[in-house]
């Protein structure tokens, strides 16, 4: 009886270490596959897409995810209001841009002129850059310097429409 009891509570344990991981690796922001479609989408429901360009050695860029984005990820207020995604401008890895070309992260992050982590920029469905953020001011204040890009963003998307 001890051992069934015992395995049932291994079980359970091993079961929420899953979950819990699986949580935690939903937070992340994903990296783009294929901005063309992601502007197609993005056109659909007039929002900006907002990339984090980043490093992975930067404790900053780090901060900027963990603290302010992967929890707008999954806040259902920016569902409809964003499509969040983040580049690693070191990576040679390929993805397609907005035009539907092939480049790289390193090559998209130059195309932008990134020389600065963390910057978040906000783009409309061409590819165009509405604003951005670059570096991470003050932390106090941060999240509100995101949120306030985004609705001015929405804002520049939504007077072009018209």
């Amino acid at each position: 009886m001890k051992s069934v009891f015992r395995q049932s509570i291994i079980t359970l344990f091993i079961t929420a270490a899953v979950n819990y991981g699986s949580i935690v690796q939903a937070a992340d922001l994903p990296i783009p596959i294929n901005l063309a479609v992601e502007a197609e989408e993005a056109q659909k429901k007039q929002i900006p897409i907002v990339v984090l360009f980043m490093e992975a050695s930067c404790s900053y860029c780090k901060t900027a995810s963990e603290d302010f984005l992967q929890p707008m990820l999954l806040d259902p207020e920016y569902r409809n209001k964003v499509i969040l995604r983040q580049i690693e401008t070191e990576s040679n890895e390929p993805f397609i841009d907005f035009d539907g070309g092939e480049t790289t992260y390193r090559s998209f992050s130059r195309k932008y002129k990134v020389s600065v982590v963390p910057n978040v920029m906000l783009f409309d469905s061409s590819g165009r850059v509405l604003t951005y953020i670059e570096g991470l001011m003050t932390v106090d204040y941060y999240y509100g310097f995101l949120c306030e890009a985004i609705d001015d963003s929405i804002e520049k998307i939504k007077a072009t429409s018209h």
